[in-house]
């Protein structure tokens, strides 16, 4: 068990990392709140600093005018949070006990700890084809991405044949996002019609710029250092041909990471938290907060993870407060 001088229960716990962990934490720590954070376990789906571990090239993010990578970035929020006292944990939290305050958070390797407040910043992960390099190329900057906002106007993807996998509203958004900087977008899908809806399919049908494989699958992505096309599978008659391509973009849905809280915060139908409010950041169990992709479906990006994380803070800063704990 931890302990920050009242004893042994931390005053806020921070389970996760990412840009919107560390921000909760920089927040936190300058509001000299001792914060504890348990950043994560190295896994082959996950790194310790969330999605933006699988960035290469970031050029979106207010402040770094001749752009960034992702690790380096998450480095910076790391050692900025670390500047100003937080403590961090490399190791999973697998339990949570949120019956009774304080309350009692087991890690894979590390025991247990007492907490007076908990903000959970576990993010959501990307779905990924999981070929074996897919997630080479993802991770080398080689062309292939989770997130066409994010990488979509990268100098490398302008005026080149892209591809999007899936048939769902987000395959649809990432394709029409695409075509701005693309010279071709071509979607692939397993089946024969679209799983979005019909103002997204009839968005995409009608983009000039937009074609569609019909019945087919993504069973190998090509290239050494940059990806040169993929290896499509018919799923009708099984017969497999190479389409040559400069990006690939995976867009077949995320998960978010909730599964180790065994539904004692609520969540929807997808696993994302509800924060029924206010404070905005406050889950269904008082003292208990979520930031970042994990509580977000629908912006998904580091400088709203960002924001979400400050807000947290704060919020558990004011609810700690309010129960005379300083």
């Amino acid at each position: 068990m931890s302990d920050n001088g009242s004893n042994g229960i931390e005053k806020v716990v921070i389970i996760g990392s990412g840009p919107a962990g560390w921000t909760a934490a920089l927040y936190a720590a300058r509001a000299d709140l001792d914060p504890l954070v348990y950043e994560g376990a190295p896994t082959q789906q996950m790194i310790p600093g969330g999605q933006l571990m699988f960035t290469t090239d970031v050029e979106n993010y207010p402040g770094y005018p001749k752009g960034t990578t992702g690790q380096g970035m998450m480095g910076d929020f790391k050692e900025q949070a670390v500047r100003f006292g937080t403590r961090v944990i490399t190791d999973d939290i697998v339990k949570c006990d949120f019956s009774s305050r304080p309350f009692t958070l087991t890690s894979q390797d590390n025991g247990t700890v007492q907490a007076q407040s908990v903000i959970i910043a576990t993010g959501a992960k990307a779905k990924w084809l999981w070929l074996d390099n897919e997630q080479r190329l993802a991770t080398s900057g080689g062309g292939v991405s989770a997130c066409a906002v994010c990488d979509g106007a990268l100098p490398v993807f302008r005026d080149q044949h892209l591809v999007v996998v899936g048939g769902g509203d987000t395959a649809m958004e990432e394709a029409a996002f695409l075509t701005k900087f693309a010279g071709k977008v071509t979607i692939v899908h397993r089946r024969d019609e679209l799983r979005a809806s019909k103002i997204m399919q009839e968005r995409a049908f009608e983009n000039p710029k937009i074609e569609f494989a019909w019945n087919s699958t993504v069973v190998d992505v090509l290239g050494d250092d940059i990806i040169s096309g993929v290896r499509l599978k018919d799923t009708q008659t099984g017969e497999e041909r190479d389409m040559d391509c400069k990006g690939l973009f995976i867009a077949i849905g995320h998960e978010p990471n909730t599964k180790f809280l065994e539904g004692k915060i609520t969540t929807d139908e997808s696993g994302y938290i509800e924060l029924p409010g206010p404070p905005y950041t406050m889950t269904n169990i008082e003292g208990v907060f979520a930031v970042g992709d994990v509580a977000d479906k629908v912006y998904r990006q580091a400088v709203t993870a960002a924001g979400s994380g400050c807000m947290g803070a704060l919020d558990a800063e004011r609810w700690l407060a309010a129960q005379g704990i300083h």
